[in-house]
């Protein structure tokens, strides 16, 4: 409607209430562009990321904000994911006991105050949202997934995938080994979330590259500290990288910097600490020009596949 009410900080604290008097429904709330959620900051400083800290209350409201560089400009790219897991209650220098069973992974969401995601596969998306309501807790959830994929040809799950004996994944590890090097030759990991990981698989597969493996982190906040650790030792001779989208001091990297090294150092004995690819520091979350864009998208896959 041309005259309706713009007004996500409204809409937003009725979908909390709701969720609350609702805990056995489904609840979710999707900003058009994840940036749209800036309108609603005080209702998840103030409630959605302390609700269970301040008053032992629960909700499962998710929340979908589409976020992902397309070239449509600073409006447009970013839900502000940074401000999400930089509200996140996880300590960065502990492993959760028994993050390896599935025991240990509930354990661990219940111990957080929010989940936040960015999915890449329409299973995963299921299972995330059976969960909410699955579980005999209730957890927030943030969805930082872009549209794009909704259309990607890849962007694909088999029916299999939804069956029962099927569960969510919180890190996807490299899918196409078949087409590289033994794990002792792969020169260098590239640990990624959201849909880069498709970009950056399609640029390695046009240029023939069997030398760098790509690990996808589906689930951002808890931290798959077991699955960061793993890959490291999988692939023993080469180099971690983190790569992004989003500016240097935006998106996921001042999060996961820090647990990338508790990882390997309390589980592998051997910190490492990831190299960054993505954009330079930037007070604007995107560029403003189409071409510019590209260019600067291009740049951070070949850097990161070199």
């Amino acid at each position: 409607m041309e005259n309706s009410l713009l007004s996500e900080y409204g809409v937003l604290g009725f979908e909390l209430g709701y969720s609350m008097e609702t805990p056995h429904q489904l609840i979710m709330w999707e900003a058009q562009f994840g940036d749209f959620v800036n309108g609603a900051q005080i209702v998840l400083d103030q409630y959605i990321s302390s609700l269970e800290a301040k008053w032992l209350r629960q909700t499962g409201l998710v929340l979908s904000l589409p976020h992902g560089h397309q070239g449509a400009g600073p409006e447009h790219s970013s839900c502000r994911l940074e401000r999400f897991l930089q509200c996140s209650d996880e300590d960065p220098d502990v492993v959760p006991a028994n993050i390896d069973t599935l025991e240990g992974q509930i354990r661990q969401t219940q111990l957080n105050n929010w989940q936040v995601m960015n999915i890449t596969t329409p299973a995963n998306y299921f299972h995330a949202l059976r969960r909410q309501l699955h579980r005999e807790f209730r957890k927030p959830l943030i969805l930082a997934q872009t549209k794009a994929l909704l259309r990607h040809k890849m962007a694909v799950s088999d029916v299999e995938d939804f069956m029962p004996g099927t569960r969510f994944h919180r890190v996807y590890p490299e899918q196409h080994s078949e087409t590289l090097k033994s794990n002792d030759q792969i020169k260098k990991v590239v640990f990624c979330s959201g849909k880069i990981y498709y970009e950056l698989l399609e640029k390695r597969t046009d240029n023939n590259i069997d030398d760098v493996a790509l690990v996808r982190l589906e689930q951002i906040s808890p931290f798959p500290f077991d699955h960061v650790a793993k890959a490291a030792a999988d692939y023993p001779n080469a180099e971690l990288a983190w790569c992004q989208e989003e500016p240097k001091n935006m998106g996921c990297w001042y999060h996961v910097q820090e647990r990338f090294e508790t990882a390997t150092r309390v589980i592998n004995g051997d910190e490492k600490r990831p190299k960054f690819y993505g954009r330079k520091t930037m007070a604007s979350p995107a560029e403003g020009y189409g071409d510019v864009h590209t260019y600067q998208q291009n740049k951070i896959l070949n850097a990161a596949l070199s």
